[in-house]
Order: structure tokens, then C-alpha cells, then sequence
């Protein structure tokens, strides 16, 4: 029998009957279908946030016989990309015959380890803490979500009278506790005192919901969270203006970027005070409604609520007292003047640390901000990663309507700050911190590559990223943009298309540097063409084409980026950057029918001496890599410039990469991968005191050797 298709307004009914009967009679592969389906539907559940499970009867290994297997998302783990890898399975029974040992809620951490006691799957994943929150209750399949109109109901102050009243009795309520054993005895208590209700609230935190089959478990979590949307949505604005009405103006979209994009690296060069960070930058229309109101000044202090929020977003935002049109040409005196509330943001977590602690507690974190307010322009959050900047910003955004939903019906609460500290200082999480991978060499760094189209710039962005950078491709030609970026993943990179000669074109590309990461530490000079002419026939327009790409382009994204590296140090750490310049042995070598390519690439070698020797002290190094012959995947071979090296050298274009490996002393041919490994060597940290080099990747020409 097919599902019937539902009309909700304020969630997405994905549920596609003809996938769902495909998986009929496999309830784990049925659970992940509905896992991910509740995931893709960011009002319901933001990246990592919930938990699904199912209950099945398996054959037990060691007797042979029928024993129920519950199946769960493992810690960690995202139920919009939730896979079978990613589950957790445990003996029903087992689980639940931990009460009889458990010792009361000052020991309850001491559970955690006793799970692993229980694992009927070897192949699990590490069960989370919200295990027995689903192993007690007795429902085949079971939903945890922390859907934003469910939170704004949780955390009102009149959460228990709401939902009691809304739901007239059909759901529980359970007050404020941190996830752990403790909190499913209360939830199965609260079932045992409420029989036949359809769900439970969590204060401050979520809802459970639940279904004797995974589409009714999934239908009955959409009409809870319909039923509390369409209750919100009814009072928004009914009594007073939301968030109590506009105070600012926000500038329009074009100048918000701006201004975004200008700021960013100050702010980006605060943030990193303890560790390299990268940002994000939104301005989403619910966060212009939430940081130009009259209420922020009272909502903004009190932080989030649920714990899946403040985790990501700490407690707390910082808000600029900075008008959204201010002058940013003075980014020194920008920074002077942010200075002391960057300073008192630090005292504040530094004193909530302090006051919170426990013996036992982990030591103190980067008391920076994450999520950073800017009245009339947009929210800026800053992480170690993009992934992770862009989601405490999504989850920001999911508090945001939290209080804006609360507000609506009620008085928005936070935790009290005891409770906060012991979410964000748990040990649990603690652990789960240290369990993650460590990380690459250029993580938390952004690389700007011009010519990132082409074969050697695409390969060096790939080389870059696989270590951990984020990269910014620039290159006069989209087509080849849009391919190379396809390359990466989310989160990994952007594209500008971009003219190196022209100074607005360029200023375009570090712009969206800037709003995608927060700024930049790596530039890279690879655009380029090349001319293979005799004097009598290189023309003018041919020499002022070569020195306008390569020596002007050159300079005007070297100093750009010079620009922005130096105002990622205003906030008092020296973060420093690297400048590479993709030149040629050509710049060393003189070889015939070449004046014009080869006297670019002279002036580029010695542009970079010359940076290197005034930017030592802002600890920006300036390198240079010399390729030779790259015929192998590159575009300038594509062209005229082949034909006129082989024509130099009495041979065909096809004998051209045998010629040239013959000529080198390892007799080997070059690939763009070898150029990027050279980029690689000046960037991740091995040579960090040196500059002004020339690293040749040639084969071996003895011509070009530098001394």
C-alpha cells in the first residue's frame, strides 16, 4: 500500500514511496533511508544534530537464538549523511539491564564505557551518550531532533504549560537535563506516567517522537514539528513588533559584502590570537532581522540554548559596536578601535572558565568568538575549518529562531551558565575532541592561485587543498573555472574569474577570498602565456601582452595580498603568508627566439627578491619555482608557443617532451604535479625560514642552476 503524500508548510515531506518499498523487509537500510530524508531538511535537524534509531530482532551468534538489536546513529555521526557504517548496534537487553548497576547521576559518566559491554555488531560504531535516552523507551523506531520551533517551545518559560496545552496531553514533557543514563530513566518514567502520548519534549533541548513502523515514526515527527511551527507562526508579531522591531537599517547587499569583505581579514586576524582560523560570512534576511533589532542587546548575551548550538557557536556572540557604514580604508585604526572588545570577550570566557570549572575539568579553550554580529551587514563566525565555521553559523542562525520563536509565545531562557560549562567542559566531549584526527599541514590556511584553470594552477590547487587549505581559484576564463572547482568538495573551494592586469579585477577575487574564508595566507602567481618569436618578429603588442600578465599581474595580486596578510596581523598575532611565483628557467637561461617570454620571467625572479627582502619583516616569505618544459597537461602548450619551440629547436611538436627530457640531467618529463610539489615544499611549514629562493623543477638543467 502507498504512502499517501503530504502537504506540510513548514517541513519538507520527502518520504519517496517507491525508494522505501525497494528497501521493505530492511529496517536498518529503512532507518537510514529516514535518517537522511530528517537531515536534508535543515528546520528539522542542523549537521550533526539528532539521533535516529530502530529496533529489530537478530540471531544471537553465541546462542542461535531471536534477540532484539537496537540500531543507532554513533557518536559523532550526521543523520543526513548517516550510512551504515555510522550505526551503532546493541543487545536490547543488555542495555537496558545497566540500570541495575547504575549508581546514581554524580556516576552516570561512568556508563559510557559500559555500552561497549553491550554491542551485539563488532562493526559499531562508538555508541553515543543518547543511547539509553532511545534503548528505554520501547518503541521499534525512535526520532531525537532538535527541530527550531520545537526548541523555541522548549526553551519559553511556559514550556511545560505550551505544551500541554498545544498538544492537549498527547505529549510529554521533561524538564532540562543533560543527555545521559539519567535522562532516559526520565524519559521512560515520563512514558510510564503518560501512557499513550505520541512523543516528549526536552526543556531546552528537543523532542523525542517514535512510530511502530520508520514511516510512522517519520510521519509523526513531522506533524509534531508542523503542529508547533503553525503555533508559532500564529503569534509572530501578533503582540509586538518580532525581535521588538528594527533599531538599524541594514546597507544594501552589494555594500554588505563589501564592508564584509573588507573586515573579515581584521577580524579574521583576531580571532586566530590562538589558532589559525578560517571564516564565514552570511547575511541571511533572518540574521538582518535578529542584529538589527531592539531585542539584540537583550537576546544576544544570553546565548543559546540547546547544547547542539552553543557546542559549535560557544555560549555567547560577540556584537560590533562598529556603524555598518563606517570608513574601512584605515584598517589600522579599525582594529585599534575593535581592539578592547576582543579583549573583553576574552576576559569574560576567561572568567566563565574560572568560575565554572571543576577539578577535573579540561583545561581552558581559545577563549576567541566564534559568531561575530555586525549590525546592518551580516554574522561572521570563525572556526579551524570552513566546514566547521559554516556550520556553527548555520547553527546560530538555528538559535536565532529559537528565541525569535520563543519571544513570539512566551520569554526566551538560556542555561544557566553552571549547566553550560558542563556541556562545553564535559570530559565526554572532551574525548570526543581528542579522538578527532589531527590536522593536515595547511588546515586553517586559504590559498589564492591565479591561472587556476590552466593545468599547472589546477594542480597546484589540488596539491594545496589535499593538505588542508582552502583555495581560490582566479582565471580569465570561467568554463575552465567551473571545471577545476568540480574538482573539490564543499567547504574546500571558490572561484573568481578574474583579469590579473586589471587592479578591480583582481581586488574582485581577494574580495571573495575574504567573504568565503576570512582572507588569505597563500597567493600564488601561475597566470601566464607564453610567445616564442625572433626579435624582427615579436611585435609590441606581443611584448606589452607578456608584461602586462606576467610582471603587472604579478605585482597587482602580490600586493593585494600583501595588503590583506598585513591586516590579518592588526589584531596582534604575526600570521605572515607566503607569496610563490610560478616563473621559468626561461628567466635563467637564454635561449633563441625568446626575448620577450624570457625577459618577463627575468622580472619576475627579481620583483621576488625584491618583496622578499621588504616583506621579511611582516613574516611574508617570497619564493619562486622555475618550471621547465611542462608540456604534460599545461595550456601554453596548447597554443603557438609549442610550435615555436620546436621550430627553435629543428624538431616536431610531438618530439617536443622526448627533447626536452633528453636535454636534463635525470632525463625525466615534467607534469604540473611536480611544479605543485615544489609549491607545496615553500608553503606547509618545512622551509618557514626561507624566502627570496628559487627552487628549479627542471629534470636537472645545468644552465639554470642559480649559483
Amino acid at each position: 500500500m502507498e504512502a499517501p503524500v503530504q502537504n506540510f508548510k513548514y517541513v519538507d515531506y520527502l518520504w519517496d514511496d517507491q525508494k522505501a518499498q525497494a528497501l521493505e523487509g530492511d529496517e536498518v537500510a529503512l532507518l537510514l533511508y529516514r535518517s537522511n530524508i530528517l537531515g536534508a531538511d535543515l528546520r528539522i535537524t542542523n549537521y550533526g544534530g539528532g539521533n535516529t534509531s530502530c529496533k529489530t530482532m537478530e540471531k544471537d551468534p553465541l546462542t542461535g537464538e531471536p534477540t532484539e538489536v537496537m540500531w543507532i546513529k554513533g557518536s559523532g555521526g550526521d543523520i543526513g549523511t548517516l550510512k551504515r557504517s555510522g550505526l551503532a548496534g546493541l543487545y536490547v537487553d543488555r542495555l537496558r539491564n545497566l540500570q541495575n548497576v547504575y549508581r546514581g547521576i554524580e556516576h552516570e559518566d561512568e556508563m559510557v564505557a559500559l555500552f561497549n559491554h553491550c554491542i551485539y555488531d563488532l562493526d559499531s560504531k562508538a555508541p553515543s551518550i543518547d543511547t539509553p535516552l532511545h534503548g528505554f523507551l520501547p518503541f521499534k523506531h525512535i526520532d531525537h531532533l532538535h527541530p527550531d520551533a520545537l526548541i523555541a517551545i522548549a526553551a519559553a518559560k511556559d514550556s511545560q504549560k505550551i505544551t500541554e496545552e498545544l498538544w492537549n496531553g498527547e505529549m510529554g514533557w521533561v524538564p532540562w537535563q543533560r543527555p545521559g543514563f539519567d535522562l532516559g530513566l526520565q524519559l521512560e518514567k515520563c512514558l510510564r506516567d503518560n501512557p499513550g502520548i505520541r512523543g516528549i519534549v526536552l526543556g531546552g533541548h528537543g523532542v523525542f517522537t517514535w512510530g511502530d513502523t520508520s514511516y510512522e515514526c517519520y510521519m509523526n515527527s513531522l506533524e509534531v514539528i508542523e503542529k508547533a511551527s503553525e503555533y508559532l507562526a500564529e503569534h509572530t508579531g501578533k503582540d509586538r513588533p518580532v525581535f521588538g522591531g528594527a533599531r538599524v537599517e541594514s546597507l544594501n547587499e552589494e555594500a554588505r559584502k563589501k564592508q564584509a569583505a573588507a573586515l573579515a581579514p581584521v577580524l579574521r586576524g583576531f580571532c586566530s590570537s590562538q589558532q589559525r582560523m578560517i571564516g564565514h560570512f552570511t547575511d541571511d534576511q533572518r540574521v538582518l532581522e535578529f542584529i538589527n533589532s531592539h531585542d539584540l542587546d537583550k537576546l544576544a548575551p544570553m546565548g543559546t540554548s540547546c547544547p547542539d548550538h552553543f557546542l559549535r557557536t560557544k555560549i555567547a556572540p560577540l556584537v560590533l559596536d562598529l556603524p555598518a557604514d563606517v570608513e574601512l580604508s584605515d584598517a589600522t585604526a579599525i582594529a585599534e578601535q575593535l581592539a578592547p572588545a576582543f579583549e573583553a570577550y576574552r576576559k569574560n570566557y576567561t572568567d566563565y572558565y574560572e568560575n565554572h570549572k571543576h577539578p577535573n575539568s579540561p583545561a581552558i579553550r581559545d577563549t576567541n568568538p566564534v559568531i561575530i554580529l555586525w549590525p546592518g551587514v551580516g554574522m561572521f563566525s570563525f572556526a579551524k575549518n570552513k566546514q566547521t565555521a559554516r556550520v556553527a553559523s548555520e547553527f546560530y542562525i538555528n538559535a536565532i529562531n529559537v528565541m525569535r520563536g520563543a519571544e513570539a509565545v512566551s520569554e526566551y531562557t538560556s542555561l544557566p551558565l553552571q549547566e553550560a560549562f558542563d556541556i562545553e567542559y564535559w570530559l565526554l566531549e572532551e574525548a570526543k575532541l581528542q579522538r578527532m584526527p589531527k590536522p593536515k599541514t595547511l588546515s586553517g590556511k586559504i590559498a589564492l592561485i591565479t591561472g587556476g584553470g590552466g593545468g599547472i594552477g589546477r594542480a597546484i590547487a589540488n596539491k594545496l587543498a589535499d593538505e588542508g587549505a582552502c583555495v581560490v581559484l582566479s582565471d580569465l576564463y570561467e568554463e575552465r573555472l567551473q571545471e577545476a572547482n568540480g574538482d573539490f568538495g564543499r567547504d574546500v573551494s571558490t572561484y573568481a574569474v578574474a583579469d590579473v592586469t586589471n587592479e578591480a579585477s583582481v581586488s574582485v577575487a581577494f574580495e571573495k577570498s575574504a567573504l568565503e574564508f576570512g582572507g588569505v595566507d597563500i597567493v600564488v602567481n601561475c597566470a601566464g602565456l607564453a610567445i616564442s618569436k625572433p626579435i624582427e618578429e615579436t611585435t609590441q603588442d606581443d611584448w606589452n601582452l607578456l608584461q602586462n600578465v606576467i610582471v603587472r599581474g604579478q605585482f597587482l595580486v602580490s600586493q593585494q595580498g600583501v595588503a590583506i596578510m598585513r591586516k590579518q596581523a592588526l589584531g596582534g598575532t604575526p600570521l605572515g603568508g607566503d607569496i610563490v611565483n610560478i616563473a621559468s628557467k626561461n628567466g635563467l637561461v637564454s635561449g633563441p627566439n625568446n626575448v620577450g617570454y624570457g625577459t618577463a620571467k627575468a622580472a619576475q625572479q627579481h620583483m621576488s627578491r625584491l618583496l622578499a627582502a621588504e616583506l621579511g619583516k611582516d613574516k611574508i616569505r617570497v619564493n619562486v619555482v622555475n618550471p621547465d618544459a611542462v608540456i604534460v597537461g599545461s595550456k601554453i602548450w596548447e597554443g603557438k608557443w609549442a610550435e615555436g619551440r620546436a621550430k627553435a629547436y629543428g624538431v616536431t611538436v610531438d618530439e617536443l617532451p622526448a627533447y626536452y627530457a633528453k636535454r636534463t640531467l635525470m632525463n625525466e618529463i615534467l607534469y604540473p604535479e611536480d611544479i605543485a610539489n615544489a609549491v607545496l615544499a615553500f608553503t606547509n611549514g618545512i622551509l618557514s625560514k626561507s624566502t627570496g629562493n628559487i627552487l628549479n623543477v627542471d629534470g636537472g638543467v645545468a644552465a639554470a642552476f642559480v649559483r
